[in-house]
């Protein structure tokens, strides 16, 4: 059945039982005649057997507000016929299967089996009385059969209705579920890309503001220099939170957006670091190999975040970046040294702990990599990531 149909009877609910119930009504009365031609012991009055299908198929335009009461009629006009001596046929019988189908089709599943028993126990009584006892085969089990069959046909469409909602329901709920997953994995992205941002170009502009204050007294000529570089830093930063802003701002994709930043963008990342008084070393082991963007920007963010936290907690002026390069990874491996440098205003033994390491485990894991950090023995601190390169079979070491 096409959709167009579908729609058009379910507009139409009135008109489909009419008929439904007339067609019924056409197979009720073709029961009795055939009853009253050839099963009939001795000659039948037509006119009450046609006159209570009538009835019957009459009442079954009330079953879907008031079913039991419409069961309840129709059973009886059944009964009547049989106690009139109409042999009781699926045919004859229509109107009271149709009328416990429906019953059946609530969720009330006690009043079912009831009611449904009721008409059955009705119906075989009728047959126990009227028909002799080689013939209850015929006229007692029989009918009663049916009658059950069709409240086991409607419990069985009723348990598959409430199957489908169910599942329905269940399907509604999940993909409500992924949505909110899916919010709160953005929200979680834009908070690290953010933070990655912000948080490494103030860390540095801190560092020069606090070392220029520091020896604007000492060495002037040399504050004078970091506080003249000092506008690049915050410019760079406003750069790389306006291209962030705009990109999510967008409301869709486009290929002419700027290209995220990644490794190739590492010496400007050095340079930056060394404007804040800051010593990075770069050493590169094995064959550099291409990087998909989002991996190339976890790198990076990687290093970038590590380098941060290098300039903002470490004792020390200098830092060493190694990357690995192997056939199946790329492990990128952050260290610094202990040291000593100036104490500065900006340096507060209470300052508490950032976001900074659970932003770079949280880029590595969810690229499928692995990720480390804490103190070295022989002193100061690593980062130590490793990620797993296009076309790897594997997803970790």
């Amino acid at each position: 059945m096409s959709t167009r149909w579908r729609n058009h009877i379910g507009d139409r609910p009135q008109a489909v039982d009419i008929l439904t119930t007339g067609l019924l009504l056409v197979f009720t009365l073709g029961g009795v005649i055939l009853t009253r031609a050839v099963a009939a012991k001795e000659p039948l009055e037509l006119w009450p057997g046609v006159v209570l299908s009538v009835l019957a198929c009459a009442a079954l335009l009330r079953r879907r507000s008031h079913p039991l009461l419409v069961l309840l009629v129709t059973t009886g006009c059944v009964i009547t016929e049989g106690f009139l001596g109409y042999l009781l046929t699926p045919l004859l019988m229509g109107p009271v299967l149709v009328a416990q189908y429906t019953v059946s089709l609530r969720p009330d599943r006690r009043t079912t089996w009831y009611s449904a028993l009721a008409a059955a126990a009705g119906i075989a009584l009728t047959g126990f009385v009227v028909t002799d006892a080689d013939e209850w085969i015929i006229s007692l089990v029989n009918p009663a059969a049916w009658v059950l069959m069709a409240a086991s046909f409607g419990s069985y469409v009723r348990v598959r209705r409430e199957y489908a909602v169910a599942r329905a329901e269940h399907a509604a709920q999940e993909r409500d579920e992924e949505a909110r997953r899916r919010v709160i994995q953005e929200r979680m992205r834009i908070a690290r890309e953010l933070h990655d941002v912000v948080a490494h170009h103030l860390a540095l502009a801190n560092a020069q503001a606090g070392t220029a204050a520091h020896l604007a007294r000492t060495h002037p000529d040399q504050a004078i220099s970091m506080i003249e570089k000092l506008p690049e830093v915050t410019a760079s930063a406003l750069r790389e939170l306006k291209a962030t802003v705009g990109l999510l701002r967008q409301d869709t994709d486009t290929d002419e957006l700027a290209p995220a930043p990644g490794l190739e963008q590492l010496p400007r990342l050095v340079e930056t670091c060394a404007s804040a008084g800051l010593d990075v070393t770069v050493i590169t082991e094995g064959r550099p190999q291409a990087l998909t963007p989002g991996l190339d920007l976890t790198a990076y963010r990687i290093v970038q975040e590590a380098l941060t936290n290098v300039t903002k907690h470490a004792a020390t002026r200098s830092a060493r970046v190694r990357l690995d390069y192997t056939p199946h990874y790329l492990t990128l491996t952050i260290t610094n040294e202990t040291g000593s440098r100036p104490t500065t205003a900006t340096d507060s033994p209470g300052r508490g702990r950032g976001f900074g390491l659970l932003g770079m485990r949280e880029r590595a894991l969810s690229a499928g990599g692995t990720f480390h950090a804490g103190p070295r023995p022989q002193g100061g601190f690593e980062v130590a990531c490793t990620l797993p390169l296009p076309g790897s079979e594997e997803s970790t070491p």
